[in-house]
């Protein structure tokens, strides 16, 4: 095999698990990491060095055990009820104000106008905010942020789950931005005109 070439894949797995480590989401860390241990491990038996390419395989071993334990575990979360207006929120809301920015660009969060409050703790660490105006047990959203670390859908699901027995029958979603439409479409909400809905 062409030797740039073999010093190519040696550099591109060590890319990869350089990059993992700049991942907020646990889940995201161990997938890219896995992708260039595996990468990297080759290379390792490649130019045979064994003790290298052992203990990445190992290192893969153990990306794809909790890979599987996160996916086949109930995450620990709790769903606390809060005032809108609360210091709380308000804190919660400064605290992460720089990514939810990000993550709905134009989007203005008004505490003021909502009247519902959910909060998602994993143990006893935010994990996620639910926002909105509730009438007659549908709640318009204003935000449903979850935090880097726990961005892999599962506090939506807990949501979903959780949210009939708080008296919400349909949650309403308007201004779809790019990069929450994935999650609206994962979570199963439907497009109706511009505003997605998901009922409970």
């Amino acid at each position: 095999m062409n030797t740039n070439l073999i010093e190519a894949i040696g550099y591109l797995g060590s890319a990869l698990v350089l990059v993992s480590f700049l991942m907020s989401s646990v889940v995201k860390l161990r997938v890219i990491n896995t992708i260039g241990g595996v990468i990297f491990s080759t290379y390792a038996f490649i130019i045979h060095s064994y003790p290298t390419a052992i203990m990445n395989v190992a290192l893969v071993c153990i990306n794809l055990y909790y890979l599987w334990k996160l996916r086949n575990s109930e995450p620990n979360y709790k769903l606390v009820q809060l005032e809108p207006g609360e210091s709380f929120v308000r804190f919660f809301l400064d605290d992460y104000g720089k990514d939810i920015a990000a993550c709905f660009p134009g989007r203005e969060i008004r505490p003021a106008d909502a009247n519902r409050a959910f909060l998602v703790c994993h143990g006893a660490e935010p994990a996620g905010l639910l926002l909105g105006r509730e009438k007659d047990g549908v709640l318009d959203i204003a935000l449903d942020y979850t935090t880097p670390v726990y961005r892999d859908a599962s506090v939506g699901r807990y949501l979903l789950e959780h949210l009939p027995s708080e008296g919400l029958k349909l949650l309403r979603y308007s201004g779809a931005e790019e990069k929450h439409l994935p999650f609206l479409q994962k979570m199963g909400y439907e497009d109706k005109n511009g505003v997605f809905e998901k009922t409970l």
